[in-house]
């Protein structure tokens, strides 16, 4: 067995599942859950219809690159959202199943176990597969915290310079799972000026930048920032997004890759071998949905409406603070976050994930601990009554 294997920790959900087992929830509240990152607006009908009536795309073996139909529809879509001058449809994208498989096998396709002790750095908390996919890949995970101090910014002055020097491969997030802080220019600049310096790759997943409140202001994307720096052609930098929270369709695996040609050269390559092309249903859906906006502006006025019924409740309890975008709220619980948690469940019957599950403890810190993370993806009328449950538990405790 590979022995890498016993290097992963349990999922937070697993974790989670332990922590609640012999909890008895108060019955006179109906269960609420808020603990996992699923979007659960419909799947738009237009988005369906074209997975309907391109089913005979099931007779044919699909191509790993991507159907060339798609690659145009997902260019279109970057230069429009982003403004992009040029982003090749043919080198420059790839269609993949979801950005959790590509965030994953990316490493496999990055990191050089000829070199000595290879490292990855991760953002902490963190998506899991970040972890996951160095620890398989024989790197080293290094965690660089997100501290509410810093309003949760990276500062790359926590690692030495030891740790830059072995670096091969980064991976951010923005909007950030689980904090929402959206990165600014200035920290776009400071992340290429490092891998300039030290040569590691950049690898950004945006999977969560559709979801925003200010319709005039987006989230600032990794392509965006490279092209208003100069940096043609991208180097070293590679995008992953998603139709799973844009387009509520995460059954649909459908997402992309984009940046760098050289690299995504060699990530086709290990894609091949890996046997992960997309089905041609999925192929023309995909491009029914990069190719429509209103369904993603609907689909923000629904997060908006669920921010705002949340925030009216719990915008002055301590510890709660907006995000910059996302549909996470990360809230401050200034006690034990498992705690919280499990005694939230039975007195309330609201189900979050502790912040600790989605951190690790490094250089004697764990920065999710005494937070939780409260997905917004229930009704509004859900959220809203679990916003004043979480209120007057806070309130109560």
């Amino acid at each position: 067995m590979n022995p890498d294997l016993d290097r992963l920790q349990s999922y937070p959900f697993q974790k989670l599942n332990t922590l609640l087992e012999g909890a008895k929830p108060n019955a006179q509240y109906k269960p609420v859950s808020l603990y996992i990152g699923e979007p659960k607006h419909p799947t738009p009908q237009f988005i369906r219809q074209a997975l309907i009536d391109n089913l005979d795309g099931l007779a044919a073996y699909p191509t790993t690159l991507g159907a060339p139909g798609l690659r145009i529809a997902i260019a279109g879509w970057l230069k429009q959202r982003y403004g992009l001058n040029q982003i090749n449809a043919d080198t420059e994208i790839i269609p993949v199943n979801g950005s959790r498989e590509a965030l994953y096998a990316f490493a496999h396709t990055i990191i050089d176990r000829s070199k000595p002790r290879p490292a990855v750095v991760v953002p902490n908390p963190f998506y899991q597969i970040y972890e996951g996919a160095a620890l398989l890949a024989g790197a080293e995970a290094q965690y660089l915290h997100n501290l509410p101090a810093n309003n949760f910014a990276a500062d790359y002055a926590q690692l030495p310079e030891e740790v830059w020097q072995r670096t091969q491969l980064i991976y951010v997030c923005s909007p950030g799972n689980p904090t929402g802080r959206v990165m600014d220019m200035n920290e776009w600049k400071a992340l290429f000026d490092l891998s300039d310096r030290y040569g590691f790759v950049i690898a950004s997943d945006e999977c969560y930048s559709e979801i925003y409140f200010d319709e005039k202001n987006p989230p600032i994307g990794a392509l965006q920032a490279a092209q208003h720096f100069g940096r043609v052609g991208y180097p070293r930098l590679v995008v992953f997004s998603s139709l799973s929270k844009r387009s509520n369709s995460p059954g649909m695996r459908s997402g992309f890759v984009a940046g760098d040609a050289e690299i995504l050269k060699k990530y086709l390559l290990y894609r091949t071998y890996q046997g992960c092309a997309m089905s041609p249903p999925i192929h023309a859906a995909s491009i029914a949905a990069w190719r429509d906006e209103e369904h993603v502006r609907e689909n923000r006025r629904l997060y908006r409406e669920k921010f705002e019924a949340a925030m009216k409740i719990l915008g002055k309890t301590p510890g709660v603070q907006m995000p910059d975008a996302g549909f996470y709220l990360w809230i401050d619980t200034r006690r034990d976050d498992s705690q919280f948690t499990r005694e939230l469940y039975e007195q309330f019957h609201v189900t979050v994930l502790p912040g600790s599950y989605l951190a690790r403890e490094a250089r004697g810190i764990n920065p999710g601990r005494n937070f939780v993370r409260v997905a917004l993806v229930a009704s509004t009328a859900e959220c809203s009554e679990a916003a004043q449950r979480i209120a007057d538990f806070i309130a109560r405790n």
